[in-house]
């Protein structure tokens, strides 16, 4: 028998072996100290601490996004003017994409419509043969158009529209968002009218492509939206706001997504344990335990950051069932946009139910389907709304 005095010691390890006591170990050290130190400045995650932490980040992005204006200021500046007919492209010219460009006049020391335009430009210039049949369009809303200094200045170099200043006048006695409405309805109609384009990307002015933003659409357009399932599709989104990305929201198919994913890190975690622990075999408690460990640090860390794992290539980006906020970007083929036109004639917006929301409705009173893709296509880099006074804008 051995001695008391080396009982003790050999006890307690006994108890630290314990699978119970070392993921009760795991857990707390994960959840109470190694994620709340490392997530703390991270946007978009539960441990975000958003007391110290908001305020500077919006000053710094306010500042960069200041200071990306100007380089696309410099970007046109610096441009050699094309001729009319390369600003216009030949009448025989069908795009087989079309990129419209929404621009109302806002905050000018920011140039929004002038990063968003520059970053097509150059992307279009770099794509080459790929995206020869594309075509950008600026849709200028601003009820004095001359007054928007940005749109004339790219009226140099890329074909453009007003939807004012003419024999079209302003219908004052309309709410903003109707406005808004109409001025997205007259946009797409013109981009359809003036190109008959096989695809047509609407762009609001504060929207700014990825880098991948080409290779990702070619891909799902030409493989992924041909297949039956996806086809005739009212409409995909290209953005959703990164704060509304979470499993815990109002989107419930994302909770297979959690739970696919929770089994599958579950069980990668639990033969990673059962090796560390020289454990013979692997049982179903420690695989539910790690499912239900990895599903909850996914969520408190954000699910946004884990998408961004899937810009390593096109075929990882999901396409799954859309969501109602926003529509920053969002791309029509020519006969669903024909459809969307006549939809939203007949629908009128109000406070609390703008363009984005009809959409939405359209959904499900007309039997259609959309879809958003994940992760974003474009990044939202305005926080001075058109339709919303705001004078302190913070990014959440």
């Amino acid at each position: 028998m051995l001695p008391r005095g080396l009982l003790q010691p050999w006890g307690r390890l006994c108890r630290w072996s314990s699978p119970f006591v070392q993921l009760l170990a795991l857990t707390v050290v994960t959840f109470g100290v190694l994620a709340p130190l490392t997530c703390q400045h991270l946007l978009y995650s539960y441990f975000y601490v958003r007391r110290w932490y908001l305020r500077p980040m919006s000053q710094d992005f306010l500042k960069q996004n200041q200071e990306d204006g100007l380089n696309a200021l410099n970007y046109f500046e610096r441009l050699q003017t094309p001729n009319a007919s390369e600003r216009s492209g030949s009448d025989a010219f069908r795009p087989w994409l079309l990129i419209t460009i929404i621009t109302v006049q806002r905050r000018p020391e920011f140039h929004y419509v002038l990063q968003v335009a520059s970053r097509f430009h150059r992307l279009l210039r770099e794509c080459g043969p790929p995206c020869r049949r594309h075509q950008i369009l600026l849709c200028n809303v601003e009820m004095d158009p001359g007054s928007h200094w940005d749109a004339k200045l790219l009226s140099n170099f890329m074909a453009t529209v007003s939807r004012y200043g003419g024999r079209e006048k302003a219908e004052l006695s309309l709410n903003q968002f109707e406005r808004e409405k109409r001025d997205y309805t007259y946009c797409l109609e013109k981009s359809l009218q003036a190109y008959s384009p096989e695809y047509v990307l609407l762009v609001e002015d504060d929207a700014v492509p990825e880098e991948e933003i080409f290779p990702v659409l070619h891909h799902l357009l030409q493989v992924r939206l041909s297949k039956t399932h996806l086809k005739d599709a009212l409409y995909v989104k290209l953005y959703h706001p990164e704060r509304l990305q979470h499993y815990i929201n109002p989107e419930p198919m994302r909770i297979l997504e959690w739970l696919g994913l929770g089994m599958f890190l579950g069980s990668l975690l639990g033969l990673a344990y059962a090796w560390a622990s020289s454990r013979s075999s692997l049982s179903w408690p420690i695989v539910l335990f790690f499912a239900l460990y990895s599903m909850l640090l996914v969520e408190l860390v954000g699910r946004h950051y884990f998408l961004e794992l899937r810009r390593l290539a096109p075929p990882l980006y999901s396409i799954v069932p859309v969501t109602e906020c926003c529509t920053p970007a969002t791309l029509f083929s020519a006969s669903s946009a024909r459809r969307a036109l006549g939809y939203l004639s007949d629908v009128h917006c109000r406070p609390g139910f703008a363009k984005d929301t009809a959409l939405y409705s359209l959904l499900r009173t007309k039997g259609e389907r959309a879809f958003v893709v994940e992760p974003n296509l474009v990044r939202h880099v305005g926080m001075f709304s058109s339709l919303r006074v705001n004078g302190s804008p913070k990014l959440l």
